[in-house]
């Protein structure tokens, strides 16, 4: 702004204008030429030029003949002064000077005109107002234009789906299913007014007099999918209706959302209650296949709609809310917590909830309701003969991962029931069916239920078989048929392992190391000593387990800890009855591990776990000893894998099942490998070759293949209620499982049975029959394989507790000099006799004498690899009972009971 307009305007005269205006009045009687009129630059800046009619410029007059100008008609003024115009036009800015210059009113006066500063930014009232008719008028032409443009579906051409094809790994097709059309279009008249008035009470109690749509519903959807969030269901059943029988566009999509209001509208106009009723229960998705209601109930009660009574349609109605969570079969290959047992909670809850719904809103009589406090008994779950045998449970692991891993895959459980995709799963045939053939041998020439119904009934096996190189699931054993038997015994048992968690303790110690007992938690937990599988630990029988600063363990009601070995046996020299670690694995001598355990840290010894690939959900608590011994549920795939990772000489490939999934449009997804270096190479192979001498030659000799390196480990629970062998070649980790549980879901709180005389045995334990399945499994799935040789391991930690032995006095007898016993020797003090392998026992015979000699795994027998049941008893009084219990910590419920989405 220059000089002079900074200055105050005079204070008379009226600036100099009006002066003009003046002069020119009086002299001639005719308008004065404007000032500007020649173009001349000093004219224009007020420079004082002298000549007729000039006068000096006043201060601040430019800006009061510019009003004046203004109020007065300048238009015509600029219009005859071109070059004084424009310079004004330029200088009120864009449109104001335009329109002034052209004489032209704008239609939209914005920024406004005649305004200034921040008043020119401000609409006018006029503005905004039309502003706001023209949106809603726009508004209502699109809604009309779409109203118009969607149609009332037909429920006929509702609910269709495509299979699912299922293939081997050699690319094979194993079974097309997953889109069949169980569904049958049924009247109102047929479906009873109890389902339906289910359904009301419990989704949409305004069904019969609201007008089909919630807008709150609707915006909430809306506004959740702007924020990136998935899109959420129907409010009312008129837009569930109506969702259902949008198949051919399932996009999550605001599009979409708008579509289906538009089609709800015109339903709520044009479709009478009753029919939207019947299409909505014609058209919903009831689970197990099953589309609508009548294949609802031919799929859960095998009877026609028609005769559903109050509670079986409340059942269902609940099944309307996601039957993955309310099936009383239970969904675990979608979700680990849908248990058989979680489900039916849920269901139950669900039904009479419903139930007191109806009798509130008027549509169940009191005296009905009270005849329905239990959930009704429900059907088979498979119907599809095609998933019978194995096929079932191998279809439901490669549809779990898919689920699970979404995000990955990009199939949802709506995209897999929808159908249309190839999956192309890492199951091999050939194993699929040795191992089924492997696991049958067995259980039809040792399991009698006739025979021994108090012994041999509820026995149940699992198996998985995982590739070390990759993490592909080759082969599971699930059960006897999965149209029979429903839980995947290879995925979701609950069994205890025993002491195949033994390998993760010796893991962990060779690992981090062994805590200082000189040095705080603190400094301890940092500067610690890596264990040599030659440091030698205690074998005694109820042997007193202490903290790693020898202070002795007690529980939280002050009992101090007596650790039993199985058969208790005492293994190891007097005085001191040290065994190294290699012995401690071979013989499964649970004392030494126990407080090798103590030693390293619980705390690390599940992390060893964890690292090895054991789902964390399937772990017990690290309140306890006995976490060492087994007391944790990991699955057969898990278990199979974790052992994978020390056959890859530390490097942990998760187990997969699907290689590859396709749609109409080309590649969803494909598994990349990928490894993660779990432990040091060194660590994973002296793990492998201690576990060498189990199968060499201790408990898991059953194992031994023939021309091959084997690695395992046998595993027996307290109680005898499961029993295990997990072993290796470097080509194939195989895991299998043995209990008891009752299949009957009729039969209340159900639990493990004690397997003591099963198979006409004395006791099962690893090194029976699941070691014996495992070889007849291994031998046929490696062969024609050219044999591998695990990794020379190099040396690797300290030797703990060390100390000089004293020379033993060979007491020499006939029998010694016949027959020498191998270390671990008992003492003269023991009447238990060693473990040593015997020459006059036969395989199986637990009536034998020398029972811990026995070369099929004597260390091993008994119910105390863990334990569970017992607790710790008090050392005072010496019984027997404190062995491997938890004292009841209660690890079934640190999360999945049944370890997890292994697929």
């Amino acid at each position: 702004m220059s000089e002079h307009r900074r200055k105050p305007p005079q204070p008379q005269g009226g600036g100099r204008a009006a002066a003009r205006r003046g002069q020119s009045g009086s002299s001639s009687g005719r308008r004065a030429a404007p000032r500007g009129a020649t173009g001349s630059p000093s004219d224009a800046y007020g420079s004082g030029s002298s000549g007729p009619g000039a006068e000096e410029r006043p201060y601040g007059g430019r800006a009061e003949a510019r009003r004046a100008a203004q109020r007065s008609g300048g238009s015509r003024r600029r219009a005859a002064e071109p070059g004084r115009g424009s310079r004004r036009a330029s200088a009120a800015g864009p449109g104001r000077g335009r329109a002034a210059a052209s004489g032209k009113k704008r239609i939209i006066d914005y920024p406004r005109a005649g305004r200034y500063g921040w008043r020119r930014w401000v609409p006018s009232w006029k503005l905004v107002s039309g502003t706001c008719l023209g949106f809603l008028g726009s508004m209502v032409a699109v809604a009309g234009i779409g109203y118009a443009m969607v149609g009332v579906p037909n429920v006929a051409d509702t609910a269709k789906a495509q299979n699912n094809v299922y293939y081997w790994s050699d690319g094979s097709e194993m079974v097309s299913t997953g889109g069949e059309t169980n569904r049958q279009i049924i009247n109102l008249s047929q479906i009873p007014k109890n389902m339906r008035y289910a359904v009301i009470s419990q989704e949409n109690k305004t069904f019969e007099t609201d007008s089909g749509i919630d807008p709150k519903g609707i915006g909430r959807a809306v506004f959740n999918m702007a924020r990136g969030g998935e899109t959420q269901g129907g409010s009312t059943i008129t837009q569930q209706y109506v969702k259902n029988a949008m198949l051919d566009d399932q996009s999550q999509t605001v599009a979409r959302k708008f579509k289906e209001l538009f089609v709800s509208i015109k339903v709520g106009a044009s479709v009478p209650k009753n029919d939207i009723m019947a299409g909505y229960l014609n058209t919903a998705y009831y689970g197990r296949s099953a589309f609508g209601i009548q294949a609802a109930a031919r799929a859960y009660f095998n009877k026609d709609a028609v005769d559903l009574n109050a509670g079986e349609c409340a059942f269902l109605s609940a099944m309307l809310k996601g039957a993955t969570y309310y099936d009383p079969a239970g969904a675990t290959s979608i979700d680990p917590a849908a248990t058989a047992e979680a489900n039916q909670r849920r269901a139950l809850r669900q039904m009479q909830d419903t139930l007191d719904k109806m009798v509130e809103y008027g549509h169940l009589d009191a005296a009905e309701r009270a005849k329905h406090t239990k959930l009704p008994k429900v059907e088979n779950p498979r119907a599809n003969r095609a998933l019978s045998g194995q096929i079932g449970y191998l279809v439901d692991l490669a549809n779990g991962y898919l689920v699970n891993n979404s995000e990955k895959t990009g199939v949802t459980e709506r995209k897999l029931r929808e159908g249309g995709l190839s999956v192309y799963t890492t199951f091999d045939k050939k194993k699929i069916d040795q191992l089924e053939k492997s696991v049958k041998k067995v259980q039809k020439a040792n399991i009698d239920p006739k025979k021994r119904p108090k012994t041999d009934t509820h026995v149940q096996f699992g198996g998985a078989s995982v590739d070390p190189k990759t993490g592909a699931i080759v082969a599971i054993y699930g059960g006897e048929d999965a149209t029979k038997h429903f839980t995947n015994n290879a995925n979701e048992t609950g069994a205890q392992v025993g002491s195949t968690f033994k390998p993760f303790v010796l893991a962990a110690a060779m690992k981090w190391g062994v805590r200082d007992p000189d040095l705080g938690p603190t400094q301890a937990q940092d500067e610690r000593t890596v264990v040599s599988p030659k440091s030698l630990y205690s074998g005694k029988n109820k042997l007193k387990i202490e903290n790693y600063d020898k202070t002795v363990w007690q529980d939280d009601k002050g009992k101090e800890w007596l650790q039993v070995n199985d058969g208790d046996e005492t293994f190891g020299d007097a005085p001191n009855y040290k065994i190294d670690l290699r012995e401690a694995m071979q013989y499964s001598v649970n004392s030494a591990y126990v407080q090798l355990g103590m030693d390293v840290g619980l705390d690390k010894v599940k992390e060893a776990a964890v690292d090895a690939g054991v789902l964390e959900t399937s772990l017990a608590g690290i309140d306890y000893p006995s976490f060492s011994l087994g007391t944790s549920d990991p699955s057969a795939i898990r278990m199979a894998g974790s052992y994978a990772t020390f056959a890859a000489s530390g490097k942990r490939h998760d187990p997969y099942s699907v290689q590859k999934v396709t749609d109409k449009d080309g590649t969803l997804y494909e598994h990349e490998t990928k490894a993660q270096q779990a432990f040091a190479a060194n660590v994973a192979d002296n793990v492998t070759d201690v576990l060498k001498t189990v199968v060499e030659d201790g408990t898991g000799t059953n194992a031994a293949l023939t021309g091959r390196e084997v690695a395992g480990k046998t595993g027996t629970t307290d109680g005898n209620k499961s029993a295990w062998f997990v072993g290796y070649t470097p080509q194939l980790s195989t895991a299998i499982s043995m209990f008891r549980y009752p299949d009957d879901e009729s039969i209340k709180n159900r639990t493990f049975l004690e397997m003591y005389g099963t198979g006409n045995q004395k006791s099962i334990h690893g090194a029976s029959f699941p070691s014996e399945i495992w070889h007849d499994y291994m031998e046929q799935a490696l062969k024609g394989q050219k044999p591998e040789k695990f990794p020379v391991p190099e040396p690797i930690g300290e030797v703990i507790n060390e100390e000089p032995l004293p020379s033993p006095t060979p007491v020499v007898t006939e029998t010694e000099e016949e027959s020498p016993s191998p270390t671990p020797t008992p003492t003269a003090s023991e009447t238990i006799p060693s473990p040593s392998p015997s020459d006059t026992c036969e395989p199986f015979d637990w009536d034998c004498e020398d029972i811990g000699g026995s070369e099929n795994g004597g260390a091993d027998v008994g119910g105390t690899d863990g334990g569970v049941t017992a607790s710790p008893g008090p050392t005072e009084t010496g019984e027997e009972n404190g062995n491997g219990g938890n004292g009841g910590n209660g690890n079934n419920n640190g999360g999945n009971l049944f370890g997890g989405p292994d697929n």
